[in-house]
């Protein structure tokens, strides 16, 4: 079991709806690319882990490193999936506040639909909140509760808890698959920041604890927290030690330095411009990429910068256009037309092989500052507004900053 912490500030306020829309959209979009090209269990394991799932928000327009992710991402993708769920196989169920306790209804609504035995996903449901509320005390009362679960009986659950002293959330992930007892190290991962000494009644030193009250805070703090570490910090501007330099300018290469239209695996995607090729190279990771490839979660927000206006405010018209490519390309593929589906699962293994014999370049402040300048092209916005024409625009010498990003 993977097991580990990461840091996740409390932020209030909500998803404006023209980003919520978007995310609904592109979010659901992902789901069923993910399920047509791997499976539904696919699916859920990615959900299960800390990194994907970080990774998810970050590539939705979402604050990178807030505790926000968790509540609008999974109102986004319960929003495109329950809508289609008998098509798609999948449910969700909960969700935050007063919405998490209609779990036990909503799942035995599923069960009554797909057969499934009802009263053993309530208690699941219950148990996987009660070990994270009491059996593990660690100073997070639980806030938000949703269970998926597919139509073979898979699920995976995703909750969050709340410090409000610490200005912290610690979000935990289970899946099923992974799960051997519920009183034994039962999550995927436990995303927050270590608290210090706590009381973790599922670690299995705590044995002689269940068995006869022993104290277990004499353990170590970091057997009690392992394995899986995400450290997101305070500050909102993504900095370049956040993110992998070369992961990152392998794909921005492949969007801004490289003529598509001479590369015979992506011709299906002949007349996308630079800019949304960028966005589509980060999205078709977010699908394909393996487990290893998301150790830096903000990477992603380079595909359509955050509400905040962190790295960038988000370009709705290329956020749009990445829409409309992954929906033609899932619809043709659910006619068996894989072709331009294809294509974008190429633009992840093209940026990859890029990244072997790149070396980064030193102007990633740059990088950041031209996307800023540029937004409004793109229909920049933030929770405060349209991004503006920038009143001076230095000279960057023939073929922009792009061209000289890269030496």
């Amino acid at each position: 079991m993977k097991r580990g912490t990461a840091d996740l500030p409390l932020h209030y306020g909500t998803v404006p709806p023209w980003l919520a829309e978007r995310m609904s959209l592109l979010g659901g979009a992902i789901a069923e690319a993910i399920i047509i090209e791997y499976g539904r269990p696919a699916l859920l394991q990615r959900l299960s882990d800390p990194f994907w799932f970080q990774s998810l928000g970050c590539v939705l327009g979402m604050d990178w490193h807030s505790s926000g992710i968790t509540t609008s991402v999974m109102n986004a993708l319960r929003k495109a999936i329950n809508c289609r769920s008998e098509e798609l196989g999948v449910y969700i169920c909960g969700g935050r506040g007063k919405f998490s306790r209609e779990t036990p209804n909503q799942l035995l609504e599923v069960a009554n639909k797909t057969g499934l035995n009802g009263n053993e996903l309530v208690r699941h449901s219950k148990l996987a909140a009660k070990v994270d509320n009491t059996a593990v005390q660690d100073g997070f009362q639980l806030y938000l509760h949703t269970f998926i679960v597919t139509k073979e009986g898979d699920w995976s659950v995703i909750q969050q808890g709340m410090n409000p002293n610490e200005r912290m959330a610690r979000r935990y992930h289970w899946l099923s698959s992974s799960l051997r007892s519920f009183m034994e190290e039962p999550h995927t991962s436990v995303c927050g920041r270590n608290q210090g000494l706590i009381l973790n009644l599922t670690d299995k030193l705590a044995a002689p604890t269940k068995e006869g009250i022993v104290e277990l805070t004499k353990e170590s703090p970091d057997k009690l927290m392992r394995e899986v570490s995400i450290i997101l910090p305070n500050h909102h501007e993504v900095k370049a030690e956040d993110v992998n330099l070369k992961r990152l300018g392998a794909a921005l290469i492949l969007a801004h330095e490289t003529n598509v239209s001479d590369m015979e695996s992506l011709l299906l995607l002949e007349g996308v411009g630079p800019r949304t090729l960028q966005s589509l190279t980060l999205v078709s990771e977010v699908i394909h990429g393996t487990p290893s490839r998301f150790s830096d979660p903000a990477r992603f927000s380079f595909a359509h910068g955050g509400k905040d206006g962190h790295p960038f405010p988000v370009p709705t018209s290329v956020y749009d256009e990445t829409i409309e490519v992954f929906d033609k390309a899932i619809r043709q593929a659910r006619l068996g037309e894989k072709e331009k589906s294809d294509a974008l699962k190429n633009l992840s293994k093209i940026s990859q092989e890029m990244e072997k014999s790149y070396t980064p370049s030193n102007y990633f402040d740059d990088w950041v500052q031209h996307e800023r300048d540029t937004s409004y092209k793109y229909g920049g916005k933030t929770v405060f507004g349209n991004a503006k024409k920038p009143q001076k625009k230095e000279d960057k010498g023939k073929g922009g900053i792009q061209l000289s990003l890269w030496d």
